[in-house]
């Protein structure tokens, strides 16, 4: 990718951003932010920056169908990537999802900064994981808050932040679309008045924030001998949807297999369709009594 002088005339914006739930963002960004025109107009979308290795993951998927240039990033010492963004002299980045710390050189190319797109109602829930965290702590409601990136992660100024509810049959992957749907709705706007100097930017009360870690495949194993209070299991399974899921090891017909607790009732033995709680118990009729005391509740 290179921007040539001809294209010097129109004004740039730069997203980073990974996943599917990002691609309402980018959908906005390209409408409203492109050379076919839209409220925006001299503007382009010039580059999506996305840490997705391959040309079928979601984003670089969704690029190549709507021609919109993007790069696989692996490394901001990557000097090709640097080159084109020092080029591109974009006046403001957006950033949702993207899975990468922005380095302060690459920050300090933007000269009103990258403002970012986290679901959750900061300072509540920084970093990597705050959507599974709200479901698994039960809270009710949760929203998007978009901030300004400083360099530690998710402690930038607020420009804006809309609550949302957390309906009980809400996994990670639906309350995910949900908010990045949401921030993909606002986002226009609120660069449009940023950077007319519209908003004034809020400081969070650093005094009240909670963190959120990364998630492992470990982290949704249940102990059979151990496990989880039902209604915690409950919560586990919606917030651990689709990834890592809640799962653990039981013997069936001799054999140790894994199985994997699904949200609307069901489960699913390793190689084999997902069944409900009914047709499981019935298909297998040794398990265990713990087994059976957790269906029993978990179907209640």
């Amino acid at each position: 990718m290179e921007f040539t002088q001809k294209h010097m005339h129109r004004h740039r914006i730069i997203f980073f951003g990974s996943s599917k739930f990002v691609i309402p963002i980018i959908e906005v960004l390209a409408k409203n932010f492109s050379a076919k025109g839209g409220p925006a107009s001299g503007w382009d979308l010039a580059l999506v920056v996305t840490t997705e290795k391959n040309p079928t993951d979601p984003v670089p998927s969704y690029c190549i169908r709507s021609k919109v240039r993007y790069y696989i990033v692996t490394d901001f010492r990557d000097k090709r990537l640097i080159n084109d963004l020092v080029n591109a002299k974009a006046p403001i980045g957006v950033l949702a999802s993207f899975g990468a710390i922005i380095p302060n050189e690459v920050l300090d190319l933007f000269p009103h900064g990258i403002i970012n797109i986290h679901p959750s109602l900061l300072p509540k829930y920084r970093g990597s994981t705050p959507v599974q965290t709200a479901i698994l702590n039960g809270d009710k409601t949760t929203g998007v808050t978009i901030i300004k990136l400083d360099e530690e992660v998710d402690r930038g100024p607020i420009l804006t932040q809309v609550e949302e509810p957390i309906f009980e049959n809400d996994t990670s992957e639906s309350l995910h679309e949900r908010l990045f749907r949401l921030g993909s709705s606002s986002i226009v706007r609120t660069i449009e008045l940023y950077l007319k100097g519209k908003i004034r930017l809020r400081e969070q009360n650093h005094a009240k924030a909670t963190f959120t870690k990364r998630l492992n495949r470990g982290d949704g194993y249940i102990d059979l001998q151990n496990p989880p209070k039902p209604e915690v299991l409950a919560r586990m399974i919606r917030a651990y949807y689709p990834w890592p899921n809640v799962w653990t090891k039981v013997r069936i017909k001799n054999h140790e297999s894994r199985i994997k607790f699904l949200p609307e009732k069901k489960i699913q033995v390793e190689g084999r369709r997902p069944m409900n709680y009914k047709d499981f118990i019935n298909g297998y009729p040794n398990l265990s009594p713990v087994m059976l005391n957790l269906f029993q509740h978990l179907n209640s």
